[in-house]
C-alpha cells in the first residue's frame, strides 16, 4: 500500500548498512596511502609482466589493425601533446588511453582475471602509461598506480562474481572505469578524499552492454578505451571539485544494487587490503580468444590429429550463454569466432593450436565440419566459470583438465611485439617503455 514502512530501512537508509563504511571511502583511503616499498617483489614483477604482455596485446592489435577506428578517433581528438598512442603520435592522455586500451582489447588476447572475469590490464595500463607520461613519474609511481587500479577492478568484479554478465553487462568496462580512475587519481597525487570523489564520478558513468554477443559489431573492443579515457576524466573532475557519492558502489543505488541486484562480497572487495594481491592472481591468456573457451580448448589438445566424429563440450552454466550458444557454431566475424567454442575446439582439434590467425579464414570447410558436430551441454557450478574445468569427450574418450593453463607472458610478447620486443623488457618507466616499443611497431 501506498507510503508503507520498509522494515529494512530507516529515514531512507538500510538497516543492514547503518555503521558500515561505503566501499568508495575504504578504497580511497588505501589508495592514498599505498607506497611502492610496500608491494611485495612477486606483486611488483606481476604487474611489470602484466605491462609487457598488454602492450605486447596492442602492439598486435596494431600491427593488425584491429584498433584502427579508435586510433583514427584518438588521433581527431588530440590535445595537448601530453602522451604518446602506441601507433607513435602524442595527444592528450585521454586520448591516448582510450586509443591504446581498444588497441591492447582488439585481438581479445589481453589478460583476464579469472574469479572478476575482467580484463584487468586493458583499463589500467594504458591510464598508468599516458598519465604517467603525462605527469612525468617514475617508474615506482607508475607501476604503485597501476598496482591499485588492478586490485580495484579485479575486486570488484570477484566480489559478485557473474552478476554483471547475467545481467547483460560487461564487467570489465562496469568495473574497469573504476580501476581506472584510481590508476590516474594516484599519478596526479589526489588524497583520499578527492580518491573516493572519483570512485563515485567513475562508477556513476560505469557502461558495456553484451549485446555484442548476438551481434558481429565490435563494441566490446571498445568498452576498456572507453572506460579508460571516463576514469582519467573522473579523476580529473574529482582534482578540479566535482565530487561523486561515497554509496556510488555500495549504496542503496550503487554500482553494486542497481546493475547486479546484488550487494558485493565485502570481504571479496574490501578483505585484507595490501596483504591479500588481485594483481598475482591475474592470468596470461596463451589463445587470443574468450577466457571461457581455453579450458575447452586445452582439453581438445589430446583430439589434435584425430578426425572425431563427434565432440561433447561440457561448459559452466555461465559460460554457455556467452560462448555455447547453438547460433555460435557459424560465427560471422573474427570477434564472433573467438566468442565461439564450437570454433575454438574444432581449431584446435584440426589444426593443434589456436593463435592469431585461427580467426583470419572463417570459411575453412575442415573446421567448420567439425563444430557442426560438436554438442555443448552446462555442467556443474562449483567454481567460478573462467576456471571451470574443461571437458571434451568423442568417440569413447574424455579429455579433462582441472583449469585453464595459462600462458608466459615473455614466450607471447617476444610473439606479439617481434624484433623489438627486448627492448621492452629492458625498459624501466613509461617513457623509456614507449620509447622501446616504437621499435615493435610496423
Amino acid at each position: 500500500m501506498t507510503g508503507a514502512l520498509n522494515p529494512d530501512r530507516v529515514d531512507g537508509v538500510n538497516v543492514e548498512h547503518v555503521n558500515v563504511e561505503p566501499a568508495a571511502v575504504v578504497l580511497g583511503r588505501w589508495v592514498d596511502g599505498l607506497d611502492y616499498t610496500a608491494l611485495a617483489d612477486a606483486v611488483v614483477e606481476a604487474a611489470r609482466e602484466h605491462l609487457i604482455d598488454a602492450v605486447g596485446c596492442a602492439v598486435a592489435g596494431i600491427g593488425r589493425g584491429a584498433a584502427e577506428p579508435a586510433l583514427t578517433v584518438a588521433r581527431g581528438l588530440g590535445g595537448p601533446p601530453e602522451a604518446r598512442l602506441f601507433s607513435g603520435e602524442r595527444v592528450g592522455a585521454v586520448a591516448a588511453a582510450f586509443g591504446n586500451a581498444v588497441a591492447v582489447h582488439a585481438l581479445d588476447f589481453d589478460d583476464t582475471h579469472a574469479g572478476g572475469l575482467v580484463h584487468a590490464s586493458a583499463v589500467t595500463v594504458p591510464v598508468a602509461l599516458a598519465v604517467g607520461e603525462q605527469t612525468g613519474a617514475r617508474g615506482s609511481e607508475m607501476i604503485t598506480a597501476l598496482v591499485a587500479g588492478l586490485e580495484v577492478v579485479c575486486r570488484l568484479g570477484a566480489s559478485a562474481p557473474h552478476g554483471f554478465h547475467a545481467r547483460g553487462l560487461h564487467a570489465t568496462s562496469m568495473c574497469g572505469v573504476v580501476g581506472a580512475a584510481v590508476t590516474a587519481g594516484k599519478l596526479i597525487g589526489l588524497d583520499e578524499t578527492r580518491l573516493t570523489h572519483a570512485i563515485g564520478i567513475a562508477a556513476s558513468g560505469a557502461s558495456g552492454l553484451l549485446e555484442f554477443l548476438h551481434s558481429p559489431a565490435g563494441t566490446k573492443q571498445l568498452h576498456p578505451g572507453t572506460a579508460a579515457a571516463n576514469g582519467i576524466l573522473a579523476a580529473r573532475l574529482a582534482a578540479a571539485g566535482a565530487t561523486g557519492p561515497a554509496g556510488a558502489l555500495d549504496g542503496e543505488y550503487g554500482l553494486f544494487r542497481t546493475m547486479t541486484a546484488r550487494d558485493p562480497d565485502r570481504a571479496v572487495l574490501l578483505g585484507d587490503l595490501g596483504e591479500r594481491w588481485e594483481t598475482t592472481r591475474i592470468g596470461i591468456k596463451p589463445y587470443p580468444a574468450c577466457q571461457l573457451t581455453h579450458a575447452s580448448i586445452d582439453a581438445a589438445g589430446e583430439f589434435t590429429g584425430s578426425t572425431p566424429s563427434a565432440l561433447t563440450v561440457t561448459l559452466h552454466p555461465d559460460a554457455v550463454p556467452i560462448v555455447g550458444g547453438p547460433e555460435k557454431r557459424r560465427p560471422r566475424s573474427a570477434y564472433e569466432a573467438k566468442f565461439s567454442v564450437y570454433w575454438c575446439v574444432a581449431a584446435m582439434v584440426v589444426d593443434g593450436w589456436v593463435d592469431l590467425d585461427t580467426f583470419e579464414d572463417l570459411d575453412r570447410p575442415e573446421i567448420l565440419d567439425l563444430a557442426a558436430r560438436i554438442t555443448v551441454r552446462a555442467g556443474a557450478a562449483g567454481v567460478v566459470a573462467a576456471d571451470a574445468p574443461g571437458i571434451v569427450e568423442g568417440d569413447g574418450r574424455t579429455a579433462r583438465v582441472e583449469r585453464p593453463t595459462g600462458g608466459g607472458v615473455r614466450t607471447k610478447a617476444a610473439a606479439n611485439l617481434g624484433p623489438g620486443a627486448e627492448a621492452v623488457f629492458a625498459a624501466d618507466g613509461p617513457v623509456s617503455l614507449l620509447d622501446a616499443i616504437e621499435g615493435c611497431l610496423p
